[in-house]
């Protein structure tokens, strides 16, 4: 018998409009558990309306969306988002809690006992590489990465199996971008956590996914390893999307042996 997906997204559809038009229309995908998903596409193709129906910050017009085989809609929307880490563009720290205030906000709520909180924040700041003392700093003395990874651990605080991810690097410079991206790369491993991250860098979806889902005008066009959906795929949108990453290790190499000629 096959195992259940960790999450399901059956048949989604999205409008804003009472149906005229839809955002997400007809997406169905399924993420086992312990999987990394990107889903790319351009803007608009409704990736980041795909990735909120998850946790109910977008509810669906049509279809369903099943977590461990549950439906979404059995309970309230906010138990359901304590079971899922969201980490998104922007973080959206409170400015006026400190760092350690702002990670075990999920705990708090739940009713954790103090000192269970402060053990849970510390080991947190260790796992995505804060010192500790960060913990009593106001989020505004933070840089940009740092700031970045208070998010990830706070949307890791409660514990949970499953992480959306909406553009969580996207702010930050390239250099950052790249060593946040691996680091929690390592965690998702480590954890094992079923992860589903929204990027528009194709070339970052490469590199940290084991899967992409390409999306484009709501729709889903094609799911599969990075390498199959690089090889010459049949449709053109995938194939000119697929083309970026390839295009720009050319462009880089080009450039390395101009300089090496000259």
């Amino acid at each position: 018998m096959p195992e259940t997906p960790a999450i399901a997204l059956e048949g989604i559809g999205v409008s804003y409009d009472g149906g005229r038009t839809f955002a997400a229309e007809g997406v169905d995908l399924a993420v086992p558990s312990g999987a990394f998903v990107a889903v790319v596409g351009g803007s608009g193709s409704g990736k980041t309306t795909t990735l909120k129906t998850i946790n109910r910050l977008v509810e669906p017009t049509t279809g369903t969306v099943r977590i461990e085989g549950d439906d979404v809609r059995a309970g309230p929307p906010a138990e359901l988002r304590r079971r899922i880490g969201y980490v998104f563009q922007g973080i959206g720290l409170f400015p006026h809690m400190k760092v350690g205030e702002n990670v075990a906000i999920t705990p708090r709520l739940m009713g954790w006992e103090r000192v269970r909180i402060e053990a849970r924040t510390a080991e947190l700041l260790d796992l995505v590489g804060l010192p500790r003392e960060f913990a009593a700093r106001a989020p505004s003395s933070l840089s940009g990465g740092q700031q970045q990874r208070v998010g990830v651990a706070r949307a890791l605080a409660a514990g949970p199996k499953i992480m959306l991810m909406d553009e969580p690097f996207g702010a930050l410079d390239p250099v950052t971008r790249d060593g946040l991206g691996r680091a929690y790369r390592k965690l998702h491993d480590s954890l094992g956590l079923t992860t589903v991250m929204v990027t528009h860098d194709v070339l970052e979806a490469v590199i940290l996914a084991d899967r992409l889902v390409v999306m484009d005008r709501g729709r889903i066009l094609a799911d599969g390893a990075p390498a199959e959906l690089m090889t010459n795929h049949a449709d053109p949108v995938v194939a000119a999307l697929m083309e970026t990453p390839r295009r720009q290790a050319d462009a880089v190499r080009k450039a390395l042996e101009g300089h090496r000629h000259g």
